[in-house]
Parts: structure tokens; C-alpha cells; sequence
């Protein structure tokens, strides 16, 4: 029996898409007998889960360095809002690094808009909570960024992406590029996104792989995605998925522990 999972990526308002990378749902099932896998996540979330007696909670689910794979997940729906890099510290008063492999409740963190925004989310449903942050999110946002620091840490965030064609940068290289020390930058990406450039980078690459694997050849997408063989791709995606590529991809996949996908504060 596998796990009755629906996914549907919504689209992100116009005037949200310099805060919110991406706005999706999430439903969950039956409890099966095959795990549940939790993908490396180089970004911070805000997730609304409204659980099967219909309890909604609001939190916030911070970068995970590496894949977990669990058994008895309960049946849930969920709202997800993927922060841009640079929105963590404005959002929530705190840097995003300090989220690293946790999940808290939404309420429970220092900026007076992440209360406001916890209120709002346990309150609407869905799309009337999409229309709230519309007219909300900017205003708060815009008063607590520092446009300068928020430029720097997306173009660095961008920089250290695959794409099409492109390996990510050497951090040498980037930070050159953006007039900062190699110190500076990893402060700038511990802050807006929680990990450091390279790691950023290995998740990155091994996501790309994830979402290319069923339609290239692994040599090829080896290449494609920076690496520097077949063999180092295969030795990173084990590193952060538990398995080689060729076991992820057939189902053997690593023990699964009982659900509890990050510990909570």
C-alpha cells in the first residue's frame, strides 16, 4: 500500500513574488506501509496544516540539510508557503539559519507580523488566507527589509543555482562577483537562507537531479548539473539522500523512523 499523496502547486499573487517563492498544497492519505520521504529543503516554509479532525496550525518548517524517511503519517492537508530567500529575518525576527532542521509553531517567534500573519492563517481557510497575506505581507515586509542585504543574499542564492546549461558558481567566484569576502557571503546566506553556499549548492544540484532523472541519462545529467563525473553525483546524492541514485529511483530506500519529520521547539 503506498501513501494516497496529492500535490498541486497554486499560483503566488503577483505582489507576493518577491517574499513568497512558491505557494503549494499537500494531501496525505491513508497511513501506508511505504515511507513518506522529506526531500532536502534548502528553503524555510510557513505551512498551514489542517490535520483530520480539522485542527489547523500554523508553522514554520526551516531548510532541511538532508532527506528522512518516516512511516505512520496521519491523514492532513496542507497550505505551503515557500519564503524567498531575504524573507526569513523581516517575516519572523530571526535569521534563517537558527530554523535549520526544525519546525515551530508560527505564533510562537519574535517578529510582531509572524503573530499577525499565525492569526490569519489559523483563521481563513485557503484562499481567503492567500487574499489576507496579499494585502498584508507587502506593507510588513517592505518596512523591515533591508532592500540592499535582500538583493545581495538573492543574487548570491541565484548564482550558487543550477541552470539550464549552468553549473552552479565557485563561492570564490561569486563572492568576487558581488564585492563581498567569502565570509561576508556566508554570513549573508546563513541569515536569508540557513545554510551555508555550498551546501545551498548540493541540495540544489541533487533536486535537479530528482526532477531530471526519469527523462536523461545519468552521465549526462551529471555533467549538466556541475558535476564532475557520474561518480561524484552518485557519492553527493548519497550523502544527502541516504542512497545512490539507482536505489532512491528502484525503492530501497533507507529504514523509515516513526513520523515526526522535524522536532519541534
Amino acid at each position: 500500500m503506498t501513501y494516497a499523496v496529492s500535490r498541486e502547486v497554486l499560483p503566488t499573487p503577483e505582489v507576493l513574488r518577491p517574499w513568497i517563492a512558491g505557494i503549494g498544497s499537500l494531501w496525505v492519505g491513508d497511513v501506508p506501509s511505504e515511507p513518506f520521504v522529506h526531500l532536502p529543503e534548502a528553503a524555510t516554509k510557513v505551512v498551514v496544516r489542517t490535520g483530520e479532525h480539522g485542527v489547523r496550525s500554523a508553522l514554520v518548517v526551516g531548510p532541511r540539510a538532508r532527506a528522512s524517511y518516516h512511516r505512520g503519517k496521519r491523514r492532513a492537508s496542507c497550505l505551503e508557503l515557500r519564503l524567498a530567500p531575504g524573507t526569513v529575518r523581516p517575516l519572523l525576527g530571526i535569521p534563517a539559519v537558527d530554523l535549520v532542521g526544525r519546525a515551530v509553531q508560527l505564533a510562537e517567534l519574535p517578529a510582531p507580523s509572524a503573530r499577525q500573519l499565525a492569526d490569519a492563517l489559523r483563521r481563513l481557510e485557503s484562499e481567503k488566507a492567500l487574499a489576507h497575506l496579499t494585502d498584508m505581507l507587502p506593507e510588513l515586509l517592505a518596512a523591515a527589509a533591508d532592500p540592499s542585504r535582500t538583493e545581495l543574499v538573492r543574487a548570491g542564492v541565484n548564482a550558487m543555482s543550477v541552470r539550464t546549461g549552468r553549473a552552479p558558481a565557485q563561492v570564490v567566484d561569486v563572492a568576487r562577483q558581488l564585492a563581498v569576502s567569502e565570509r561576508q557571503l556566508r554570513n549573508l546566506f546563513a541569515e536569508g537562507v540557513g545554510l551555508s553556499p555550498k551546501h545551498y549548492a548540493r541540495i540544489n544540484r541533487v533536486r535537479t537531479v530528482l526532477d531530471h532523472a526519469a527523462t536523461r541519462p545519468w552521465a549526462e545529467l551529471a555533467a549538466a548539473t556541475g558535476y564532475y563525473d557520474q561518480s561524484h553525483m552518485t557519492t553527493d546524492f548519497r550523502t544527502l539522500m541516504g542512497v545512490p541514485p539507482r536505489s532512491y529511483f528502484t525503492g530501497r530506500l533507507p529504514q523509515a523512523t516513526p513520523c515526526q519529520a522535524i522536532r519541534r521547539s
